[in-house]
């Protein structure tokens, strides 16, 4: 009867491994605000994450790869907006709700997201990572857009069309604002908001 009672214990345990590797994630993230991708090194990720290099080396095999772990686990948050985006029924409170999630995630994880579109098109995995993401967006807002009543196909006036275009610029905007200041990501919010909303028909 006893035996039981452990099992279940360790199930909401979490394994030391994991606990190494959030840290050196974590530790990652603080260093690109400290130093930036091209300064930091693998023994400050190491230090900062309180392990040797050695043991860093146990999970990651270099710089490279930690910077890919920390944009796939910062990309995983932005799939869950893009379901939830996708899933929701009215089309303006959608793209309002999903405005206001990518605001919070720039100022969340800014640093990580524009390191991910730095590199993506020198480091394969990020930009694997990085246009897998834009095309689940882009999924996402072609279903708001149709059930908007923009017609469905890849015109450049049809909803798939319209949807990569705003997906795009929705990145590009708050890649270049970003680096300002939170008032400037609401603001680059605002101004997105109302292209995808006149490009659903929905501005009257």
């Amino acid at each position: 009867m006893t035996g039981n009672h452990p099992a279940r214990g360790r199930r909401t345990t979490e394994r030391k491994g994991d606990v190494r590797e959030r840290a050196i994630l974590d530790t990652c993230e603080s260093l690109l605000a400290q130093k930036g991708y091209d300064a930091m090194t693998v023994g400050d990720i190491a230090q900062g994450a309180g392990i040797t290099r050695g043991a860093l080396y146990f999970y990651f095999g270099s710089k490279q790869e930690v910077v890919t772990a920390l944009v796939a686990r910062t990309v995983e948050h932005l799939w869950e907006r893009s379901r939830a985006t996708a899933q929701s029924d009215e089309p303006r409170q959608a793209i309002a709700t999903a405005m206001q999630r990518t605001v919070d995630l720039w100022n969340e994880h800014g640093l990580v997201m524009r390191t991910a579109i730095d590199l993506s098109l020198t480091v394969p995995e990020i930009g694997e990572l990085w246009n897998h993401t834009a095309d689940l967006f882009i999924t996402a807002i072609t279903a708001v857009l149709e059930r908007a009543g923009v017609r469905a196909g890849s015109a450049p006036d049809q909803a798939s069309a319209l949807a990569r275009a705003l997906c795009w610029m929705i990145e590009r905007t708050f890649y270049h604002v970003s680096q300002e200041s939170r008032r400037k990501l609401r603001e680059a919010s605002a101004t997105c908001e109302h292209i995808w909303l006149t490009s659903a028909g929905l501005t009257a």
